[in-house]
């Protein structure tokens, strides 16, 4: 199930965006300024963001600026309709940009839009009692759902998919936080205990000698 954080101001806006999403099968959480946001997508991963401009704290182009590495779609939501509004959203890497007013029923087939050509497949991946859907960053061990960061789902990712393979520090940080290996690895170790700890991987995601990392299937 795609999990939607409504990022909006004003909350009758936001309340009616979220009781219709939810009536689609949606999941929803609020918040109302651009602060409260960022914090957010910090602790949780999220299949779309739908966003205001107007915020207080940190606008919605500062946001998205902070958003944009973490590769989660977006749309606006803004009653700033000017070509150049739009031509600075899209630059900031939007998927889409919707003026307000607008007819719930144009954001539902937008939203529709904008997840089937994110996510282009329904992929189930599994190791053990631990279950990952790769197209709604759902994470289950035990049926029991399990939150995770940007960085930890990724890495879930990439170890379930290399099962059983040992993995070196620099494959995990180039293909995980998608940049050079400087050799401190000080990143990816940290990020690993803490996976190891939200999923109790202790005995089954193991450190290789002078290599890095393996998931034991």
């Amino acid at each position: 199930m795609h999990n939607i954080l409504i990022v909006e101001d004003e909350k009758p806006i936001s309340d009616f965006i979220k009781l219709s999403l939810r009536t689609m099968g949606y999941e929803c959480e609020q918040v109302y300024d651009g602060e409260a946001a960022a914090n957010k997508v910090l602790e949780k991963r999220y299949s779309l963001i739908l966003l205001d401009i107007m915020l207080p704290k940190a606008n919605g182009f500062e946001l998205m600026e902070f958003i944009r590495p973490m590769e989660i779609p977006v749309i606006f939501l803004t009653a700033k309709g000017s070509v150049q509004d739009k031509v600075k959203g899209f630059k900031l890497g939007a998927d889409d940009y919707l003026t307000k007013p607008f007819q719930i029923e144009e954001l539902q087939a937008r939203i529709e839009n904008v997840l089937r050509r994110y996510y282009k497949t329904d992929e189930i991946l599994s190791c053990r009692n631990i279950s990952v859907d790769v197209s709604s960053h759902k994470v289950t061990k035990d049926e029991k759902e399990i939150t995770l960061t940007e960085k930890e789902f990724k890495l879930l990712v990439l170890f379930i998919k290399n099962k059983n393979l040992a993995l070196f520090r620099e494959q995990i940080y180039e293909r995980v936080w998608e940049g050079e290996y400087t050799g401190d690895s000080r990143t990816v170790d940290m990020h690993i205990q803490r996976l190891r700890k939200k999923l109790d991987l202790y005995d089954q995601l193991v450190s290789v000698f002078k290599i890095g990392y393996r998931l034991e299937d």
